[in-house]
């Protein structure tokens, strides 16, 4: 790949290196099927700092890890969400925590907040043993060694845990509805994204009608979830959630939907990719498996998960945490310059787009060693799990870290021993497994697994 082209063929200077025009058309395919392969290659030939050549907006690959760690926290100010994959996003979820921005978001993040203070992220375990409950029944009714979708599951559990510790609801039974209107109108989101040319919402394309169809099942949730608000006796005392801070702080209207469907959608797309990753990296690592399964029994015993447990599972911690360094959810994160800034070196201007990848930065040699092999013990020790530690970005970094932080790495944790004490996993072609890069980064056609629980396996 080569370097930049002369800067006459720009509108705006060029101030890093990057691939020329016809390399950007030979790489046109990879481009539109696997981007991430795409940036990846990119950063290996030609560094930190990259220049693509777009003329408007001048566009930037930055894995720098000080420079991430400035666009996203030092500088943050300067940077916006003003960009095509916030844009498409917000098809889905409208002006919500995840897409609103500066003033808009911050006025969100208050009324949300207090739905995550550490009192209420504690109650999280109470639900995350009654879906593992009723995971645990569905499996024990399953002959030993029957092959299940264990992606499909872990976005079953975690949609149930969101939906009674946010809503106050039960989403069992429409759990797997959800879960696929959810990927459905993400995968068009998607195409959207990658095609600034894509028709609007009103024109009658077959992606258009698949998200119309995905937008009306969630906000058929989301109605049913206020209708059962409404029914609930008067006079009963209850602590808030979420529910009740968005209608007194929006008043009702799109405004609570908007932040409904986004934590329905993004609330637990982390968690259960975080999940699903880490039984196919397990599955991969015998000495590793052994290590939370010994844990988890050692700890819960067959006792359900309480949240003083939390602290007291740091393997399974360490194993969600090395999980999502290795397959982020959020594989791509954008920004719009909103003023001239030098990042590693380079003028970046105004108005351009700044375009960071945490598959990237994760693997970056200057920070992780060995940087493609799991290993959980990467955050075993003293701050290891430093939120705003530079490198490290599943949930993003600064200000905008994701408000659910908290709430997912207990749910994942305590659902992760909860199903190691009691069940194991058996790839059913490990070698096929392929990371699909589309809103979140996803295994290609699921992940399906022998489950077989442990008396009867090792019986």
């Amino acid at each position: 790949m080569s370097k930049s082209p002369p800067e006459r063929y720009f509108r705006t200077p060029v101030t890093a290196p990057g691939p020329q025009g016809g390399d950007m058309l030979r790489a046109f395919g990879l481009i539109r099927t696997n981007p991430l392969a795409f940036l990846e290659q990119t950063w290996h030939e030609l560094g930190d700092v990259v220049q693509f050549p777009i003329p408007s907006p001048p566009s930037y690959l930055i894995s720098d890890p000080e420079a991430v760690d400035r666009v996203l926290r030092v500088n943050q100010r300067a940077y916006g969400k003003r960009t095509i994959q916030y844009t498409s996003l917000s098809l889905v979820t409208g002006e919500g925590l995840l897409t609103a921005d500066t003033e808009a978001w911050r006025q969100q993040r208050r009324v949300v907040q207090p739905a995550f203070h550490p009192t209420q992220v504690e109650k999280v375990a109470d639900h995350v043993a009654v879906s593992c409950a009723r995971l645990d029944r569905d499996w024990s009714a399953l002959p030993d060694g029957t092959v299940i979708d264990v992606d499909a599951a872990m976005m079953h559990t975690a949609l149930e845990v969101v939906g009674r510790s946010l809503f106050g609801t039960d989403l069992s039974g429409d759990a797997a509805t959800l879960a696929n209107a959810t990927l459905a109108a993400l995968d068009v989101v998607v195409g959207k994204a990658r095609n600034p040319l894509s028709p609007p919402l009103w024109v009658p394309t077959p992606g258009n009608l698949t998200l119309r169809r995905s937008l009306s099942i969630l906000d058929g949730a989301v109605e049913r979830i206020l209708a059962e608000r409404l029914l609930r006796p008067v006079g009963i005392e209850r602590d808030p959630d979420m529910l009740d801070l968005l209608v007194e702080g929006f008043g009702g209207g799109e405004g609570v939907r908007n932040q409904m469907v986004t934590f329905l959608v993004a609330g637990h797309e982390t968690v259960a990719s975080a999940l699903t990753w880490s039984w196919h990296l397990l599955e991969t690592s015998p000495d590793a498996a052994a290590m939370l399964r010994d844990e988890a029994l050692s700890v819960l015993g067959d006792r359900d998960a309480t949240f003083a447990d939390f602290s007291r599972l740091p393997y399974a911690r360490a194993v969600v945490d090395e999980a999502l360094r290795l397959y982020p959810p959020a594989w791509l994160i954008t920004r719009k310059a909103y003023e001239d800034d030098v990042l590693a070196g380079h003028t970046v201007p105004a108005g351009a787009l700044i375009i960071i990848s945490p598959w990237i930065v994760h693997r970056h040699p200057d920070l992780w060693p060995d940087p493609e092999r799991f290993d959980p013990s990467r955050f075993l020790g003293t701050g290891a799990s430093d939120p705003n530690r530079t490198g490290y970005l599943p949930f993003g970094s600064g200000p905008r870290l994701c408000i659910g932080r908290d709430f997912a790495l207990l749910e994942a944790t305590l659902i992760m021993s909860s199903i190691a004490r009691r069940w194991t996993f058996e790839g059913v072609d490990s070698a096929s497994v392929h990371a699909e890069p589309l809103v979140t980064v996803r295994p290609r056609d699921g992940l399906p697994m022998r489950v077989r629980r442990i008396e009867a396996h090792e019986g």
